[in-house]
């Protein structure tokens, strides 16, 4: 298949069963490392907290670390849940990324908690800057990284350090009309979460190109979406890598989805007719099987949204698979 557009990278870090968080980071950097050498256009971070499944809590400090495992390709946050912090301290933190790897570095924002409630007020520490601030606080870190100044009172003349050329590229991250309609209105990228919420609107990125206002750093729409995925040289092995997730999915909504669990207590597992209805039903929202399939789904997304990037999102009990699914993307994708 010809290239149409890029593809790109976000890693949750995930922690396998008998696995720990340090392992899962050194995975992460392995697979920064192949996916640059690969041609993989971007590569993001997440950021979640409280979590013994997912290792990546301060995307930051992981960046600091990626940027210098790879040479080429740009690094960012997928995203920085911005309603926790302070926009000015998220701004310094991201110019120094873009002072050490220079016109490489994402900062995409979102405005979920990624967490739960008792965690997330321990991240604020009783600030009552909550998420009903996150479009004023958007423009107030848009400000700051273009050294211009914030609408907000009394942060007017406040500027960021360290000084750059050009700033960090800042995305919107979402999964919600709302966070189409914001990343429009302030002239952003949009990301759509579709491996998280896939019930999407059908018209949901034509909503934010209709109502796109040109911004200080983008002056046309720019799409992306990301999509869970796994690609194996048969649709069975691919499948079969599959199970992990899908019961780890099912735990998720639950509630407490644990690290993510060997294919082999996936198989063993006696799955109630319910939630193998689920499992189906979440079957047409990803892109698992051989690399012929898996590319055909990705530009089945591409024609459907009319998409300008795509990301993917692959987890597998084995780093290997993991590494392996994406090397057979880039290879059919001809990256």
């Amino acid at each position: 298949m010809p290239n149409q557009i890029p593809l790109s990278v976000l890693d949750q870090s995930p922690i396998r069963q008998g696995s720990n968080a340090f392992e899962a980071l050194q995975e992460s950097i392995a697979l920064a490392r192949l996916t640059d050498k690969l041609g993989y256009h971007r590569y993001w971070v997440a950021e979640h907290h409280a979590s013994d499944a997912l290792a990546g809590c301060s995307p930051e400090v992981l960046l600091g670390r990626l940027g210098g495992e790879t040479a080429r390709m740009r690094i960012g946050s997928g995203g920085v849940m911005l309603p926790h912090y302070s926009p000015y301290k998220v701004a310094e933190n991201f110019r120094l990324l873009q002072t050490l790897y220079p016109d490489r570095v994402d900062l995409s924002i979102g405005r979920a908690p990624g967490t739960d409630p008792f965690t997330a007020a321990a991240i604020r520490y009783g600030s009552r800057v909550g998420p009903e601030h996150f479009p004023n606080m958007v423009l107030d870190l848009q400000a700051l990284l273009n050294d211009t100044d914030c609408p907000t009172p009394g942060l007017t003349h406040a500027r960021a350090y360290p000084k750059t050329d050009i700033p960090p590229q800042l995305w919107m991250l979402g999964s919600s009309e709302d966070s189409a309609g914001l990343a429009a209105m302030t002239g952003l990228p949009y990301n759509f979460a579709y491996f998280i919420n896939p019930a999407i609107r059908p018209d949901i990125f034509d909503y934010y190109r209709a109502k796109f206002r040109p911004g200080p750093n983008l002056d046309t729409p720019l799409t992306c979406l990301t999509l869970f995925c796994i690609c194996a040289d048969t649709e069975a092995e691919a499948l079969r890598l599959s199970r992990s997730r899908d019961l780890w999915f099912l735990r998720l909504l639950r509630g407490n989805p644990g690290p993510f669990p060997s294919v082999e207590e996936a198989t063993n597992y006696d799955y109630s007719p319910g939630e193998l209805a689920a499992i189906a039903e979440n079957r047409d929202r990803r892109a698992v099987g051989t690399p012929e399939q898996v590319t055909q789904k990705l530009q089945s997304m591409i024609d459907r949204f009319k998409l300008d990037e795509l990301m993917l999102v692959t987890i597998t009990y084995d780093p290997a698979a993991r590494q392996r699914s994406y090397e057979l993307i880039a290879a059919a994708w001809n990256l």
